[in-house]
């Protein structure tokens, strides 16, 4: 391999790490539910504040949730729009990295009757997904959180991703937020995605930082020489369309 391709993995990722909001999927769920309940302004500012300079907490988490007061049945179609708002290449490239025998989770701060209904239609197994647990009364308003979720804490995935150490040695993150570049010393390739939402702190401290749209990037990104070689035609030229975004447009290297 040429010393412009050192960036190439020459050892197989064994697990791979997807962000939700921002990063599968181009919506942000929360601000998605305060759009449906007027207090869009209010929530999204909060949000842009978490995601891109302090990280989530526990009260920041609170704070937009008693702004939404999300219905039930909203959130559980928000899984939906999730699913019809996903990024381009999201589903192959989840396709491919479980045909190459990988583990694929997903880990979100968002709310899990939404992140997992989203995650199944993307073939993600259940207990590979990780949100925060939403409780509603009977009539289906909203009553409380997960506020003992780690995932409601700024270091809430590093958290999760030390579990997951425990299962794969060589593991892959890519995300969007603040909350997602926290795993960046834990793992062994972070990628941050800023396809959607472009946060110009966090490509700055990036070695690898996606600016298109599709995910496509990722393949040339977390898959080895030998990978390559198992992957099928159609497969092969997503492989080439993402380096020609790494290697011809401004993607961070």
């Amino acid at each position: 391999m040429s010393n412009a391709y050192a960036w190439k993995p020459t050892v197989a990722t064994q697990a791979i790490v997807f962000d939700c909001d921002g990063t599968l999927s181009a919506i942000e769920g929360i601000d998605e539910l305060a759009k449906l309940n007027n207090v869009a302004d209010e929530v999204l500012a909060l949000t842009q504040e978490a995601m891109g300079q302090t990280g989530i907490n526990p009260e920041m988490y609170r704070k937009r949730l008693e702004l939404v007061y999300p219905k039930q049945k909203q959130v559980e179609h928000l899984g939906q729009e999730y699913f019809s708002q996903q990024v381009p290449a999201a589903a192959q490239l989840i396709e491919i990295f479980h045909r190459l025998g990988k583990s694929v989770y997903l880990v979100s701060a968002g709310l899990y009757p939404a992140v997992s209904h989203f995650g199944n239609l993307l073939q993600i197994p259940k207990e590979n997904i990780f949100a925060v647990g939403i409780q509603f009364d009977q009539h289906g308003h909203y009553v409380n959180f997960d506020d003992s979720s780690p995932l409601v804490y700024r270091d809430g995935k590093r958290e999760i991703t030390a579990q997951l150490k425990k299962q794969h040695e060589y593991i892959a993150h890519i995300g969007d937020g603040m909350n997602d570049f926290v795993t960046k010393d834990m793992v062994t390739r972070f990628v941050g995605y800023g396809g959607v939402y472009y946060r110009e702190n966090i490509a700055a401290q990036c070695e690898f930082y996606i600016k298109t749209l599709s995910l496509a990037g990722l393949l040339p990104l977390l898959l080895t020489e030998a990978e390559y070689d198992q992957l099928l035609p159609a497969e092969k030229n997503l492989y080439a369309e993402g380096m020609e975004t790494i290697l011809h447009s401004n993607e961070t290297l």
